[in-house]
């Protein structure tokens, strides 16, 4: 069996996967792009038209910059003098500085010294068309008092503020001073009167601080003054108080102390010696007669010449002993002599004895005088110590007091000095000179950012479109959304149409001349090489394909809503069979709303009503074109039925569906819209195929399959939908084979019109 009205071949299968593939994207913007191209083309020169506008009525701005530098090696060459202790320079002291030229100090300092609350510019409603516009509106808006002096200067600082710029160029010490305004002259004065606004406001700080600091260091210093003076004091009163007497740095207990020190070891070493001599003495005199060694060590003249004489002796009395014997005279008298000056050694032994012993005892009693004394001065040292440990902490405080005293009028002079030599780490490297070109509005740039905005808000508009779009404009529409074949696309008939020559129908057929009916439900019998008559032969060619598998005679057109089109298509299919030849009857069952009737034989009284209800016989009620031989059944009188879906399903609308079926090659049946009525969904039992009209562009694609979902008994005979009263120029747009390239580019060889 043949399936028209579900596609299914595989080059469909091929057309579906291709568009649902990811590589199309590109392809579905691009299409989006050309089916809203009028729109987008409108929206991107509206705005190039208000960047024009905009370019022709503001005002010229010039802008002019003076850069100022932080001297890093200024501030480094008078860091040291400083009396605020002025710390280096960073990124954020940087940072500091450019909000300080920003502050309203500076704002105002240069608002007052150039007068600028009496320009115009800052006092005025602005500059440009806008402005002078937002200013009348204001104004009659305002209670038209006379502004205060401080009103004024609020209002220029604020213009002033708008129109002023301050940057630091990038990591630099540089800092970038702009203005702009109107008058180019005027944009440089005010940048460097802001330059030398903000130098002055430096140097008047310093000297500021400078001198406030000295007016404290004054306070300080006759305060440290005093503390210093009442510490020295107390330092004094307590060493009096204390017999603390200061010698060359030290104190005299502890002078006394190393000296009675001193004292007492010379006397221990003093004591020691006598000693050492005394014991020595007193070994000696155990001797007879001291050797010649000890004799020396004594150092005693008489000693020594006793022993000489008593060597002398005992030589002598050793010789006479020897040669006369011990008892010569001689030699007895010699060793009396020897013992006599024996006695006399052993004599100066002891005298000598008792010089040492004497020597002796004066050395101990003087270690222990000089002991005694070194006990009192260490008994003194002891207390003058622990005076010592307040006495050191009254001389730091009286020293910390001078220091500060010292340091805080050192720095009092410094300021005294500095107030006379202020200096500004800033200064001005490149003033600002009159511009010579516009800074603003900029032309190519504002040109360029318009065409930008407008490609964005287009395609942003086209993109709502699109989205917004839920109506049927492509046959890949309605087989997606409807799974349905698109059969054709008829062109909507406007002012062509109308314009051409009216041809009179004779008989019950003729109408008044200036109804341009006739012209739309004749129109492929008036203008056969018509796009739209093309249009009409391929619904022809479904409908012929369609009866090769099965009987396809009894055709019904339908709408979803009014309005669509549907009677001019039946009409104009109708018109094309008869014209070809064969034997067709067009039947106006719209017995609700019957406009084919009215529009075609406005005189009718009887018709397929009274046919149904065998009032009248079908060869009565018959009208036959005499051109095209098609015989018209109207739906005749119709206002009283209130059950007109009875009717259609009724046995004699069955009876009588199948009589004209035996009579007439085809049978071409208008139905009413389904949305508003029910009749058409009664007609399945007697109706071959179904031709679903959808006016294009408008019908939205919900309603459409809302009604077909409804109506399942329709659907299966579904044979096609005919998109109506398309726009063609809007149609190529969305798609092309539907457009201008086909219908007359390669139609017009085949003598096809538009």
């Amino acid at each position: 069996m043949l399936q028209v009205n579900k596609p299914s071949s595989e080059i469909n299968r091929d057309y579906d996967e291709v568009e649902s593939s990811p590589a199309q994207t590109l392809t579905s913007y691009v299409e989006i792009v050309r089916r809203q191209f009028p729109t987008m083309v409108a929206i991107v020169s509206a705005c190039v038209i208000l960047a024009l506008l905009y370019l022709f009525t503001a005002a010229p701005l010039f802008t002019s910059t003076a850069s100022m530098v932080i001297d890093t090696r200024k501030v480094q060459l008078f860091q040291q003098q400083s009396v605020l202790g002025d710390i280096a320079i960073d990124s954020a002291t940087v940072e500091t500085q450019v909000e300080i030229l920003k502050s309203e100090n500076i704002s105002l300092a240069v608002i007052r010294d150039l007068h600028l609350i009496e320009d115009p510019e800052f006092s005025g409603s602005g500059g440009g068309v806008l402005g002078s516009i937002l200013g009348f509106v204001g104004g009659l808006f305002s209670d038209r008092h006379a502004s205060s002096e401080f009103e004024l200067t609020r209002k220029a600082l604020e213009r002033f503020e708008k129109s002023r710029t301050v940057k630091r160029l990038g990591l630099t010490y540089v800092m970038e001073i702009g203005y702009t305004s109107k008058d180019p002259a005027k944009a440089a004065k005010i940048a460097n009167a802001i330059a030398d606004a903000y130098i002055v406001d430096q140097l008047e700080a310093k000297y500021q601080a400078t001198r406030r600091a000295s007016v404290w260091l004054q306070d300080r210093i006759k305060e440290l003054r005093t503390q210093a003076s009442a510490a020295q004091r107390a330092v004094v009163d307590f060493k009096t108080s204390n017999n603390i007497v200061d010698t060359g740095g030290r104190l005299m207990n502890e002078q006394q102390l190393a000296e009675v020190n001193s004292q007492l070891i010379m006397a221990h070493a003093a004591t020691a010696e006598a000693k050492a001599r005394l014991d020595r003495m007193n070994d000696i005199q155990k001797q007879d007669v001291p050797d010649a060694n000890v004799a020396d060590a004594l150092k005693n003249d008489t000693i020594v010449k006793l022993r000489a004489q008593y060597v002398d002796m005992a030589s002598k009395e050793s010789i006479w002993s020897s040669k006369y014997g011990r008892d010569h005279l001689a030699a007895v008298n010699l060793r009396s002599q020897m013992a006599e000056i024996k006695k006399n050694i052993q004599d100066e032994l002891r005298r000598i004895q008792e010089s040492y012993k004497s020597d002796y005892d004066i050395a101990v009693t003087r270690e222990e005088a000089i002991k005694s004394s070194l006990a009192n001065v260490v008994s003194e040292s002891q207390l003058t110590n622990q005076a010592q440990v307040q006495l050191r902490e009254l001389e730091s405080n009286a020293q910390s007091y001078q220091a500060m005293y010292d340091n805080f009028l050192q720095r009092y002079m410094e300021s005294v000095q500095q107030q006379s030599f202020p200096i500004t780490e800033a200064r001005v490297i490149s003033a600002a000179t009159t511009p010579l070109k516009k800074s603003s509005p900029k032309s190519l740039l504002v040109l360029a950012a318009s065409l930008c905005g407008g490609l964005i808000l287009a395609f942003g508009a086209a993109l709502s479109r699109e989205f917004t779009d839920k109506v049927f404009r492509t046959t890949g529409q309605v087989e997606q959304q409807l799974g349905a074949n698109c059969i054709a696309i008829l062109p909507a008939l406007g002012g062509s149409a109308a314009a051409l020559s009216e041809k009179v129908l004779a008989g019950k057929l003729a109408m008044k001349k200036n109804n341009p009916e006739p012209d739309l439900l004749r129109y492929v019998v008036n203008n056969p090489l018509s796009r739209f008559s093309e249009a009409v032969r391929s619904v022809k060619v479904a409908v012929d394909l369609n009866s090769i598998v099965r009987e396809n005679r009894v055709l019904a057109t339908t709408s979803t809503l009014p309005n669509e089109g549907k009677s001019t298509l039946s009409t104009n299919l109708a018109q094309l069979m008869a014209h070809g030849g064969a034997r067709v009857i067009l039947v106006d069952a719209d017995l609700r709303n019957p406009s084919l009737s009215r529009a075609l034989v406005p005189d009718a009284k009887i018709g397929l009503v009274d046919v149904v209800a065998q009032k009248a016989q079908l060869e009565d009620v018959l009208i036959v074109d005499r051109e095209t031989k098609l015989s018209i059944l109207p739906a005749g009188t119709t206002s009283k039925l209130l059950h007109t879906n009875e009717i259609l399903a009724s046995k004699a609308m069955y009876a009588l569906v199948t009589q004209l079926r035996s009579k007439f090659d085809y049978v071409v049946l208008d139905m009413p819209p389904m949305a508003p009525v029910v009749d058409v969904r009664v007609t399945s039992s007697f109706v071959d195929s179904y031709v679903f009209v959808v006016e294009w562009g408008r019908t939205k694609i919900d309603v459409v399959r809302h009604n077909l979902r409804g109506s399942p008994e329709i659907q299966d005979k579904l044979l096609g939908v005919v998109l109506n009263k398309a726009d063609t120029k809007a149609l190529a747009r969305y798609e092309s084979y539907h457009g201008r390239y086909y219908y007359q580019k390669y139609y017009a060889r085949y003598g096809y019109v538009e």
